[in-house]
């Protein structure tokens, strides 16, 4: 039982870890640096603000290494009781971190063509700037596929597990959570008039979750005697 507690707090620090890292790479710096539409801006941005830039690079270097943990913390946690889901959960997750890394890598190359003497091709270096930063964006707004994929295994296992109390509402708020992510991959690119008030709001059963699923493992970890009642049920169906 108290491995099974270590693991869960881990992984739900590390979970917590990504989800902060998430906030201030994507939400706090991307949002002041990348100005969509106007090369001209966002290149001063990226010259007028380096320190905020490697910030925002440290942070989401952190948000796919945070996520490759997370992604293996889950496996550990629920291998034994839903094979399955833990697989899932690590291998979207894995993708995702992935996806994330490689966004990454758009907004380095976007910082060493503003202020790391990088020369562009063509000589144009806010246009270039600007193309890398969209192409930042663009690979954590696809990434969402992945991410709402994992999300929906995960809700299977926390009800399978018994690890939390009420479990089978945190499973449908999670699986809620992933289609909304999974939605707004497709609805972004798939629907270019959809408003935008419904794109942002098909992620709130997610952040429900993932708030909830965070502080539970942060805080209970598992609950007392789960993991026994578990094992209890396998002896007796072996």
């Amino acid at each position: 039982m108290a491995n099974a507690k270590t693991t869960a707090r881990l992984t739900g620090a590390a979970y917590l870890v990504l989800a902060i890292a998430g906030v201030v790479g994507f939400l706090v710096v991307r949002a002041k640096i990348f100005v969509a539409g106007d090369a001209a801006v966002t290149y001063a941005n990226y010259i007028e603000n380096p320190s905020l830039v490697r910030l925002g690079l440290v942070a989401m270097l952190t948000v796919a290494l945070a996520q490759a943990v997370t992604a293996l913390g889950f496996y550990k946690l629920f291998k034994d009781v839903s094979p399955t889901s833990a697989f899932a959960i690590a291998a979207f997750g894995i993708v995702n971190s992935v996806i994330i890394l490689v966004g990454t890598a758009f907004g380095a190359a976007a910082h060493y063509y503003a202020v790391g003497g990088g020369v562009a091709p063509g000589g144009d270096q806010a246009a270039t700037v600007q193309m890398l930063a969209a192409l930042d964006g663009f690979a954590w707004s696809v990434g969402d596929l992945f991410f709402g994929l994992w999300l929906i295994p995960m809700g299977f296992a926390v009800a399978k597990s018994g690890y939390f109390h009420r479990g089978t509402i945190l499973k449908w708020i999670l699986v809620a959570g992933g289609v909304g992510y999974i939605l707004t991959a497709f609805v972004s690119y798939g629907f270019a008039d959809a408003p935008e008030l419904l794109v942002e709001n098909l992620t709130i059963f997610a952040d429900v979750g993932e708030l909830w699923i965070i502080l539970a493992l942060i805080v209970v970890g598992v609950r007392e005697g789960a993991e026994e009642q578990e094992a209890a049920r396998r002896g007796a169906t072996a």
